[in-house]
């Protein structure tokens, strides 16, 4: 079983020629497929710039706005094995449709909450609709570009995942700050149903794979992911209680459970173990766990320094991450066509390395002196990192797969990714309060909340304050050295393998 893993399905044969047809559809389809995308991803990051407004709204509290956020989070993450398989046997057209009208609808929900606990059910929903789209994306590049042409595809995809990450809170300073924060949820509405019309008519319908599905192993992976994910987001907000704590124990264990009962399904397993018998598959993944807790914890200590110890508006604060928007866009697809005919692991170690960079550069700007303009130079350098990062990581994690395996890779991938930003969020947020803490003089505990306020902290504050940013910035920086380490176990694919061995033979 595992060499059909290791061998890609289009990888050729001995004496054949390597070169292979694109089917004419593939990148319309592929197109399509990437504005429902950047819609889901841009909507893990839109709200941190809103919640001051919406709590005002809603006159709801800190613990209450938080699960605006992290309920689409919960969402969004626990069901990806299973939509990830449910495109493998109803037709990953079929399903990312079902999400992007789940997803748009709820999007109207949203705006038009009239409570706050309106607003956290519309987002649980928003989140199960981004869950079925997410693994359908990179199913159909899978499927419908051959190994040796995906490079530009999952360089756009790379490309839309980096740039959404960061256009996120840009996009949602400047509604927040023009037509109120109903918007950033109203502006999915049109995109939504332009993206519906695109993905039926340009769309193929794949051929589907008779699948039977593991009930058993859906019930634990559900109960294992929501035990653990909900004690990481409540953690933080309730002090770590002893019943936190175990819950996290009674997760993993449960987690701990399926992984044995699906290494002993013979049958079809949710998670196939076989694919972690490709380096590849498992060195990416690694790799984007860390990518995913490494950009949400890098962009938290960055937004409260500017907000909060520099007085900057949500979009003036987001403009100073444009550079990086910009260049990661114009990188990420060059990135990938390169990568067409080259091994990934040199562009993914060097890509944590500017992130690493990025990062250092940025922590040590982060001074009350200091004109923030600064920031516009690691601004770069992360920009740099996302083309380097997104796109060969997700081409090594799907290279060699084949493609009736390619939901269930896919949605281990984009499960791995998600979990990762959980946790990153989780452990930044622990890391600041502590800071905060040891750096912030005593007695002015209580304007450490002046974020949002659009007005700096008193000189005698910001210095303090900047310095307890400066410090959590280390946390990332430690992950992008991770992240380089797990990039540094990745070789060349199936075909590049089989290439060489037959330019030997000749």
């Amino acid at each position: 079983m595992s060499g059909d893993v290791n061998r890609p399905p289009h990888a050729a044969s001995a004496g054949t020629s390597p070169v292979e047809d694109l089917d004419p559809r593939a990148w319309p389809a592929m197109f399509a497929m990437a504005v429902g995308f950047f819609m889901i991803m841009i909507d893990t990051t839109i709200v941190s710039v809103s919640i001051p407004a919406i709590m005002a709204h809603f006159g709801a509290d800190v613990t209450q706005v938080i699960w605006v956020s992290s309920a689409y989070l919960l969402t969004y993450a626990i069901p990806l094995l299973i939509t990830g398989r449910l495109g493998d046997r109803f037709g990953p057209k079929r399903i990312y449709l079902l999400g992007l009208v789940v997803f748009t609808l709820s999007s109207l929900w949203c705006g038009l909450s009239g409570s706050i606990g309106s607003l956290i059910a519309a987002r649980a929903v928003q989140g199960l609709g981004a869950a079925m789209m997410s693994p359908q994306t990179m199913a159909v590049i899978t499927r419908m570009f051959p190994a040796r042409r995906r490079g530009a595809p999952m360089g756009l995809w790379g490309a839309t995942a980096s740039v959404a990450s960061l256009a996120g809170p840009l996009l949602g300073g400047v509604l927040v700050d023009t037509v109120g924060w109903e918007w950033i949820f109203f502006v999915n509405v049109p995109i939504g149903i332009a993206a519906i019309i695109a993905v039926w008519k340009l769309v193929p319908d794949l051929e589907s794979h008779a699948h039977s599905f593991d009930l058993l192993g859906v019930a634990l992976n559900a109960v294992g992911l929501t035990l653990v994910v909900f004690a990481i987001q409540e953690g933080q907000a309730k002090g770590w209680p002893t019943w936190v704590l175990g819950m996290i124990a009674a997760g993993l264990l449960v987690l701990g459970v399926f992984l044995w009962q699906q290494a002993r399904n013979t049958r079809e397993p949710l998670m196939p173990l076989q694919l972690f018998a490709n380096r590849n598959f498992t060195a990416a993944n690694a790799a984007i766990f860390v990518m995913g807790a490494a950009v949400v914890a890098m962009s938290f200590p960055m937004m409260l320094y500017l907000q909060t110890a520099r007085g900057l508006s949500p979009t003036h604060a987001a403009l100073l991450s444009l550079p990086s928007a910009v260049v990661s866009f114009i990188g990420a697809p060059l990135v990938g066509k390169a990568a067409n005919t080259r091994p990934t692991r040199g562009f993914a170690v060097l890509g944590f390395v500017f992130f690493g960079v990025g990062l250092l550069a940025q922590a040590e700007l982060m001074r009350a002196s200091l004109s923030v303009l600064w920031m516009l130079l690691p601004s770069v350098s992360l920009g740099l990192s996302g083309a380097l990062i997104w796109g060969p990581l997700s081409m090594s994690a799907t290279r060699d797969l084949p493609a009736r395996w390619a939901g269930a890779g896919s949605g281990v991938y984009n499960a791995t990714r998600q979990l990762g930003s959980v946790l990153g969020s989780a452990v930044i947020a622990a890391i600041i309060e502590w800071q905060l803490g040891l750096q912030m003089p005593s007695g002015h505990a209580g304007q450490r909340q002046a974020e949002g306020t659009h007005v700096a902290l008193p000189g005698f504050l910001a210095e303090p304050f900047s310095v307890a940013m400066r410090h959590a910035t280390w946390f990332p920086v430690a992950l992008a050295v991770l992240g380089g380490l797990a990039a540094s176990f990745l070789v060349k694919p199936q075909f590049m393998r089989d290439d060489e061995a037959r330019a030997a033979r000749s």
